[in-house]
């Protein structure tokens, strides 16, 4: 059986969500997020059966290349860059999670005007600042919410962002209190913006203190790949 130690990791991940929740005060809902990328198929159908139904995936092919070889029905999110070109494959995609920047904001909607059926997406913030990420910078969050109110072909349902690597407490809290007021921003023009994917395995439980509603976790529960 592949990924024995699944089960076990998860109920610690679990016990550790619970005690965030409780330290954080938002009372929200916490949606854990298998990252299965560079993992085979047998990573998704072992979350599955693990009782993870929500998995991510980096790539568009990658993931196709899963989908068509397991019939179990996670949720599939994109978390990685997507690029312009390949909107047309995101059928199979439940959320794209990387929606970072108003050009790819715009083929998006396009797409899901052609398609007949909205594309729900989280924005993707730039929340530390570093130049080595993608992202709406903050200060674009509020003009670019106004914007997509005109673009019916994409369904906005909250923000993204990733932490700088190995930052400190106060980094990490800053960052994501950032991508909190971008939701904020969000809803406050009248997106249907719940949701607040942030914390990896290095700093979920900080995230989930300061009121992440997805937290993407792939080492912690399927060990690091060969």
């Amino acid at each position: 059986m592949p990924y024995p130690e699944l089960a076990e990791r998860l109920a610690a991940v679990r016990a550790a969500i619970d005690g965030a929740l409780a330290r954080g005060g938002h009372q929200q809902r916490v949606t854990v997020v298998a990252v299965t990328k560079t993992h085979g198929p047998e990573a998704v159908r072992a979350a599955w059966e693990a009782g993870l139904h929500d998995v991510g995936e980096n790539r568009v092919q990658e993931a196709a290349a899963k989908m068509a070889a397991l019939d179990v029905p996670v949720r599939w999110h994109l978390i990685g860059h997507l690029q312009r070109n390949k909107v047309r494959q995101l059928d199979g995609f439940a959320l794209v999670q990387s929606m970072d920047s108003p050009r790819l904001a715009d083929a998006l909607h396009a797409e899901g005007v052609r398609r007949g059926r909205p594309i729900d997406v989280l924005l993707q913030v730039n929340a530390s600042g570093e130049a080595s990420k993608g992202g709406y910078a903050p200060d674009e969050v509020v003009p670019e919410a106004e914007r997509l109110t005109t673009l019916p072909g994409v369904v906005v349902r909250g923000v993204m962002t990733m932490a700088p690597f190995d930052a400190g407490e106060r980094v990490l809290r800053a960052t994501f209190a950032g991508a909190r007021a971008a939701r904020a921003a969000l809803a406050e023009v009248g997106h249907p913006a719940a949701e607040l994917s942030m914390g990896m395995s290095g700093d979920y439980e900080v995230a989930v203190e300061e009121g992440a509603t997805m937290v993407r976790l792939g080492t912690l529960l399927f060990g690091a790949r060969g």
